[in-house]
């Protein structure tokens, strides 16, 4: 694939540059950013403990039972960042249940403004590891996985910190239904290819895209981040991945 690259090095939060690596589990980066307005941190202190999951417990049989109405079907956003697409797609799907995972407090902060400004209450939060969230998730429970634009650890010697691992992608498999999906977005070259040969090698997903423009073009109904928006404006492009459970 031709996918447009960019100095990956202004995302790469390594204890080279001086920030403090916290690493847990498959997480590795910093927490924490800008101090929280008082309006956040309220939101923090008062409505993230309503909203947040508890994996401290066993799971439950049916995940389901985590949100305040029957979920038809439930989804994860790793790493959403600053929530755009989580939000957008709670909106555009009242009856699914979304979860969204993201260990940096700031980017915890933003969507919880907005899903008190929109009343949205179909979203569940997990401010902590991916892959402990995944192997807590009961088997079969997640419709769909969504990583979008993750951090790509650019450098060789970093590569064991990127999120795509063999270990993580059987996760993932456990936790999809059958004919579940996990979608992936990255304009980085290196970590496309790096996902490909991953998912490629594991005996439980196939590669859905049949022409070019199924992974050069975003799939139906998908919101662009803004992250997503300034890699465009600056010609970066990014491959657009999705990935079927085998039944």
């Amino acid at each position: 694939m031709s996918i447009a690259t960019r100095d990956p090095t202004s995302r790469d939060a390594s204890s080279d540059d001086g920030v403090a690596i916290q690493p847990h589990g498959s997480f590795f980066g910093r927490r924490k950013g800008h101090k929280l307005r008082s309006r956040q941190a309220d939101l923090i202190e008062h409505l993230l403990p309503r909203l947040a999951l508890d994996i401290a417990s066993p799971g439950p049989p049916d995940l389901a039972v985590v949100f305040d109405a029957p979920a038809a079907d439930i989804r994860l956003e790793i790493g959403f960042g600053g929530g755009e697409h989580l939000i957008a797609e709670a909106r555009a799907f009242p009856k699914v249940g979304f979860i969204g995972c993201e260990p940096y407090v700031n980017g915890m902060a933003k969507i919880l403004t907005q899903i008190e400004a929109h009343n949205i209450g179909n979203i569940r939060l997990f401010a902590g590891d991916a892959a402990e969230l995944l192997a807590w998730a009961p088997r079969h429970s997640l419709a769909r996985i969504d990583l979008i634009h993750p951090d790509p650890w650019p450098k060789r010697r970093h590569w064991k910190r990127r999120f795509v691992q063999d270990a993580t992608v059987a996760a993932m498999a456990r936790a999809l239904k059958p004919h579940g999906e996990f979608r992936f977005v990255s304009d980085i070259n290196d970590y496309c290819a790096w996902t490909l040969a991953h998912l490629s090698r594991s005996p439980d997903f196939i590669w859905t895209a049949e022409r070019a423009s199924d992974w050069r073009l975003p799939w139906v109904d998908y919101t662009m981040t803004r992250y997503g928006a300034k890699a465009e404006r600056e010609g970066r492009h990014a491959a657009y991945l999705r990935f079927r459970k085998v039944g």
